[in-house]
């Protein structure tokens, strides 16, 4: 169990029977009345975001989530499944669960899935990945003002905003956080 006044950026707590990570909190103890603390907290399961005050003293059980690096394999038309490298147990997930991290993930690349009481919810790509371009315009010859950049398609089928100097075939490495070009690829 952990009480309120426990709370801190980042701990797992269930409300209802659904797992809640702390987002912000706040001890606030005015001048007149009692101390509370005002919690902003997201449900792991759905992402549903909400804020409330709590009673220091208000108990709540731990939510135990389990982390686990697992390799994606392949996609059967229906399910993505993934491999456990110690116990080699494969875990197939829908598309709902493993659709933004499929943007950068290939066969073969490991990825870390979340786990609630023994499901999947959570599928997290490295933070940083090298890809393949597969399809850009060409750059314009002059065209050097600051900052220009233009679609580019990798292999994986993401969409990512590239300078205009990266051509067809090129390796280039993104930041999975936010869908950002960072470099070429060595």
């Amino acid at each position: 169990m952990i009480y309120a006044s426990d709370f801190r950026k980042g701990i797992t707590f269930e409300i209802n029977g659904e797992p809640h990570v702390i987002l912000d909190f706040q001890h606030v103890k005015p001048g007149k009345g009692a101390a509370f603390v005002r919690t902003k907290y997201r449900n792991v399961l759905n992402g549903a975001t909400r804020e409330e005050a709590f009673n220091p003293n208000d108990k709540f059980p731990k939510a135990h989530i389990e982390t686990k690096t697992m390799q994606y394999l392949y996609n059967d038309g229906e399910l993505y499944y993934f491999m456990d490298q110690e116990s080699y147990d494969q875990v197939p997930l829908m598309q709902e669960q493993v659709e933004d991290a499929m943007l950068y993930l290939r066969e073969n690349d490991m990825a870390t899935i979340k786990f609630y009481k023994g499901s999947a919810f959570l599928v997290e790509p490295p933070n940083f990945v090298t890809l393949k371009v597969i399809e850009t315009e060409p750059g314009v010859k002059g065209d050097t003002a600051t900052n220009v950049t233009k679609a580019a398609i990798v292999e994986t089928g993401a969409t990512v905003q590239v300078p205009i100097f990266i051509e067809e075939g090129e390796i280039i490495q993104i930041d999975t956080r936010t869908g950002e070009y960072l470099s070429r690829a060595k």
